[in-house]
């Protein structure tokens, strides 16, 4: 039988992994999580799993063997608070852990594919996985970039390394924005869908941040990729392991927040629901009626912020990995019919 392990269980992207593989047929997974914060516990009660560990007991066991044969360890654990500033603490979640799973998974014969993040990139206005464009404006991002380096050194800077057989499949995913179900556990952290989603029910409206970096209001561009796009491209690593690396995982297309806001509203309202042929709202109905409302950039965030990111495919397409992206219109109002029969 197939047994996996996935940290971060009871996360957002962990918990959705965890459905994906339960959707193959496959429940030997080994939960691992950390749920002082206990309301997570939600992202697991409808998913099957063989056993739950706490994150503070785990590496070590499986370190020591405790587990048996695993074959793969989707690695989705880490401090994601990209304000968080206690660097002491970050580099100990994000690097120095991952580390020792790296090196447990090459002596216990497992594949390991980890959660990167795009935050590496910080300053860049290129967004490939090169070193030259690597620019984090944050110590989160500096903790994912020192680990990737770390992988890079260790297997080899475009991970050929098993064509030598020098070690087991290691795959990195640099994660852009996403956003999807089971993120409700996330507050500040959760995405620009979840929260402007959550202020329409409650006010009526969204907002969003005024002009600043030279983008228009609500102009700033991400790319925000699709929870279940995330999922598929970890299993399609996952049924190919010569496949390594480090790889964007996002979208490939840039587009405002003024399309999130669009796209939420105009779903709520009923496009895309009850009634597909009701007219789309522009922006400016929406600024003019009232649906949507601009608020100065916060001072907290200038010189911080990403304005502007948009994954480069190049790398991902090349290993074969044809899957097929949702843009923000379809995958919001996915999301947002899903949060209107969850709430």
């Amino acid at each position: 039988m197939t047994r996996i392990v996935v940290t971060g269980a009871a996360g957002f992207i962990g918990s959705n992994i965890i459905g994906g593989l339960n959707a193959r047929g496959i429940d030997d997974i080994i939960a691992v999580d950390d749920l002082k914060q206990g309301d997570k516990f939600r992202n697991l009660a409808d998913l099957k799993i063989a056993d739950y560990v706490d994150a503070d007991t785990f590496y070590d066991a499986f370190a020591s063997g405790h587990y048996g044969q695993v074959e793969a360890v989707f690695h989705e654990g880490a401090c994601s608070d990209t304000m968080e500033q206690d660097g002491k603490y970050m580099l100990a979640n994000n690097y120095t852990l991952s580390c020792h799973l790296f090196h447990t998974c090459q002596k216990r014969g497992a594949r390991l594919l980890y959660a990167s993040s795009a935050a590496t990139y910080g300053g860049s206005s290129t967004f490939r996985e090169d070193p030259a464009f690597e620019l984090p404006l944050n110590v989160y991002g500096y903790s994912k970039l020192l680990f990737d380096q770390r992988m890079r050194r260790d297997c080899g800077l475009n991970f050929e390394r098993t064509k030598a057989g020098r070690t087991h499949q290691v795959v990195g995913f640099r994660y852009f924005n996403v956003y999807g179900p089971r993120e409700q556990h996330k507050g500040r952290m959760a995405s620009v869908a979840f929260h402007q989603f959550h202020q329409f029910k409650a006010d009526g409206k969204v907002k969003l941040f005024g002009e600043y970096g030279g983008y228009p209001q609500g102009g700033q561009m991400r790319d925000f990729v699709f929870i279940d796009d995330v999922v598929a491209v970890n299993l399609w690593f996952y049924d190919h392991p010569e496949q390594c690396g480090i790889f964007n995982l996002g979208s490939g297309r840039a587009q405002p927040f003024n399309d999130v806001a669009s796209s939420v509203v105009n779903t709520l309202n009923g496009r895309n629901v009850s009634d597909p042929f009701k007219p789309w709202l522009s922006n400016d109905e929406l600024v003019s009626q009232k649906l949507l409302e601009y608020v100065p950039f916060p001072d907290t965030l200038r010189g911080k912020y990403q304005c502007y990111t948009q994954a480069d495919l190049s790398a991902l397409r090349a290993t074969g990995c044809d899957h097929q992206f949702d843009d923000v219109q379809t995958g919001v109002a996915k999301y947002v019919q899903w949060l209107s029969e969850h709430q």
